[in-house]
């Protein structure tokens, strides 16, 4: 099965059977123009996303960065 640019050959695919909203599944798809597999595999991507720039947000105040703009623009 061709899943796209989502998965690198080495990836594992779980084929899962899931009770959706029928409204928000329409909507996801006609927001992202994709078909339904491409439609999940995007919201999916989008929630580790969402985590990663949570953690991000958690370390505000804890790492230490120091800039200097001009050595950085050479």
């Amino acid at each position: 099965m061709d899943l796209g640019p989502y998965f690198a050959m080495s990836d594992a695919v779980r084929k899962v059977t899931v009770n959706l909203p029928s409204k928000s599944l329409a909507a996801a798809m006609r927001i992202t123009g994709k078909g339904l597999t491409p439609t999940l595999v995007e919201g999916l991507l989008e929630i580790e996303k969402r985590a990663k720039r949570s953690a991000l947000r958690n370390l505000k105040g804890k790492v230490r960065f120091e800039l200097v703009l001009g050595e950085t623009r050479r």
